[in-house]
């Protein structure tokens, strides 16, 4: 199966059913005989534009935009994941701790990875917790007031 092929399954899977981790993705792709590495799925599901969205009942799945030709820049990405999902800010230094709820610190991260912030050298991502280095020319503090004010929050969550 080509990979044109596989993101239209992957598309398809995602349209009809809600499914809120890439595990269960994997599971079904392989019911429908593709064998897929989760390296592999992100890259697909990043290059369909696809996003955790939270749904009614309070759980987060996978959907795709309508039109995914259409996509956002990254940084009004970062801007809405960061509103949606970042729950706490420490700061050490050079370095930057953002805490999601549980499951979701990759999403955040990869937003935040996406965005290509020149003061950002790079993510690490757990369950919950996002660890984020600043460059050598910022500080952690100007880092995480600048993630503050694209997620909307006017004050100090945690420091």
């Amino acid at each position: 199966m080509s990979k044109s092929q596989r993101q239209h399954l992957l598309a398809k899977i995602l349209e009809e059913q809600a499914v809120s981790s890439q595990a269960k993705l994997v599971e079904l792709l392989k019911a429908e005989g593709i064998d897929v590495t989760q390296a592999t799925l992100s890259r697909d599901l990043e290059e369909l534009g696809a996003v955790k969205v939270r749904v009614p009942v309070g759980d987060s799945i996978y959907a795709v935009p309508d039109n995914p030709t259409e996509r956002v820049l990254p940084v009004d990405y970062l801007r809405r994941v960061l509103g949606e999902w970042l729950v706490e800010v420490s700061v050490s230094n050079n370095i930057v701790v953002l805490r999601t709820p549980p499951g979701s610190a990759h999403v955040v991260a990869s937003a935040v990875d996406r965005a290509s912030l020149p003061e950002i050298i790079g993510t690490v991502a757990g369950d919950d917790t996002v660890i984020l280095v600043a460059a050598s020319d910022t500080t952690g503090e100007k880092v995480s007031e600048k993630l503050k004010d694209l997620a909307g929050i006017r004050t100090a969550i945690s420091e």
